[in-house]
């Protein structure tokens, strides 16, 4: 099999910090090399040295069996060597055949063949997008193919995929992992990196374990189990993955919700929320959840139905007010709605309850330190300094952020869409305890989540959304993979099986 790329001995350190050390990594031709490990591990820093973002303190890289030194992100592109970041990297305002080909326009363009070249590449991805459209103007998916094109204009030997389908659908995701392997079997190596570790067994020849900034295994799918791959990753077995739950003693009814009805197709949901609890909320994407979410947040407007909160009616007109009233919502998309990225950690986690940080109406910089050093120690949140921006924080840390917002706030009700999106293994665990946490303090928690693994492993019990309605839910005894998805796909009462309940009225 040809080596198409062999990173040898790798050692990078950033102001005495060892974020590499003695790290070795090859891509055949035709293989896709996953990636795993903890944010933190060097996953990334390793990828910036393959892609000529990074000069490495140590070790060499060879392509195709040259030794060579990377100038840049140029030498690398021009080598071969093409990244596909989590964070895209295109120009939202021009139109796909000019991202595809961008860096590489002539003076003067011939704008009818570049839009033919560039029908050809996303052909060849089996798509049909418009050369003329504006990028900003396609789906996340379809942006993603866009940079594959990029990639494939640029006759790309090596391609590697950050965290491809952290933000896909199912169904997009499916269609992305079925190109991958139309380019492995085209020849191109493939890096692939993800904590989505059924993706990782599904798509990768062979998987590559980095944690601390050092290798601590090469293996086959075939050879190793998911548990034995997460004990490599974070020292401890997928049984011990999302803790004890503590005892706790199920409260008072604290959220009715009541034929909630809405103008983007959720229709007749009705469920109850108690104290003490922590309820799933689970069914394919595009089911409703995040619309039923945002709409008792106050987010989104609501065309029919009632909530109580406490046995009091609650009308949420907007965030502010569900806030005042005890709700919290920490969003699907954490970048976007959860924090401001470029604010300091500290503002970012007393922004939705100010009184807290103020004393006879007047900002008390003392009184919010101590608030934000107790939130710092509670969460676990790892970071240089509270004045830091938020950005500067890693993926899990950053979900920690939000999740101190609401844990400051005081309410009773936190619903949480997608908690642990994008965050490493380790950093799902520490926050799988401050659910916990947050049940046994009394509150009511709402989990959205696409992995059903972590809906039965967190929740008390799980309710089923399929086409805007809920189909039914799922007590501990009933969790099984087959029942969610047969719940989520079919109508209410047909073909649920046996043992589920019809939703809660």
């Amino acid at each position: 099999m040809t080596t198409l790329v062999e990173l040898d001995g790798i050692s990078k350190h950033f102001a005495g910090i060892h974020a590499l050390t003695d790290v070795s990594f090859d891509i055949h031709a035709g293989e896709v090399h996953a990636m795993v490990g903890e944010n933190g591990a060097g996953k990334s820093t390793l990828m910036r040295v393959l892609g000529g973002e990074l000069r490495p303190d140590a070790g060499h890289i060879k392509i195709e069996g040259d030794l060579v030194r990377l100038s840049g992100p140029t030498d690398a592109i021009g080598r071969g060597i093409s990244i596909i970041h989590q964070e895209m990297a295109l120009a939202p305002d021009l139109s796909v055949a000019e991202n595809i080909f961008l860096g590489e326009l002539p003076a003067r363009i011939n704008w009818s063949k570049l839009r033919a070249r560039a029908r050809d590449l996303i052909q060849q991805l089996g798509f049909d997008i418009s050369p003329s459209a504006i990028v900003s103007d396609l789906s996340v998916a379809h942006q993603q193919v866009v940079e594959i094109a990029k990639a494939l204009s640029r006759k790309a030997k090596v391609i590697v995929f950050d965290e491809p389908t952290a933000v896909l659908s199912m169904g997009d995701a499916k269609r992305l992992l079925s190109i991958i392997d139309n380019l492995r079997r085209e020849g191109v190596g493939i890096v692939y990196i993800s904590h989505r570790l059924d993706e990782i067994f599904a798509i990768s020849d062979r998987i590559s374990v980095l944690k601390d900034g050092r290798n601590v295994a090469t293996v086959k799918p075939s050879d190793v189990a998911v548990d034995e791959l997460i004990r490599l990753m974070v020292g401890r077995p997928l049984s011990q993955l999302f803790g004890d739950k503590p005892k706790t003693t199920l409260g008072e009814e604290v959220l009715n919700v009541e034929n909630l009805t809405l103008p983007n197709g959720v229709s007749g949901v009705s469920f109850k929320l108690h104290r003490g609890e922590v309820v799933g909320l689970g069914g394919l994407v595009g089911s409703g959840r995040t619309e039923v979410a945002r709409a008792i947040f106050g987010a989104d407007p609501i065309q029919s139905g009632t909530i109580q909160i406490s046995g009091q009616p609650y009308t949420p007109r907007s965030p502010k007010e569900a806030v005042k009233r005890g709700v919290g919502l920490v969003p699907e998309d954490r970048k976007g709605q959860g924090v401001v990225l470029d604010m300091p950690i500290y503002q970012n986690a007393t922004m939705a309850n100010s009184s807290r940080v103020t004393r006879f109406g007047f900002y008390h910089s003392g009184r919010e330190r101590n608030v934000v050093n107790g939130l710092i120690e509670k969460l676990r949140i790892k970071l240089a300094h509270m004045n830091d921006p938020v950005s500067s924080l890693s993926g899990g840390n950053q979900q920690k952020v939000v999740l101190a917002k609401w844990f400051n706030a005081g309410g009773d009700i936190i619903i949480l869409d997608e908690p642990t999106r994008g965050v490493d293994v380790g950093a799902k665990t520490e926050i799988y305890s401050v659910i916990h946490r947050l049940a046994a303090e009394g509150k009511a928690v709402l989990v959205i989540s696409s992995e059903h693994a972590e809906l039965f492993g967190l929740c008390d019990r799980v309710l089923v959304m399929g086409e805007g309605k809920l189909r039914g839910e799922l007590m501990p005894e009933e969790f099984t993979e087959e029942k969610l998805l047969t719940l989520s796909m079919t109508s209410a009462g047909t073909g649920a099986g046996s043992g589920t309940r019809k939703a809660m009225t």
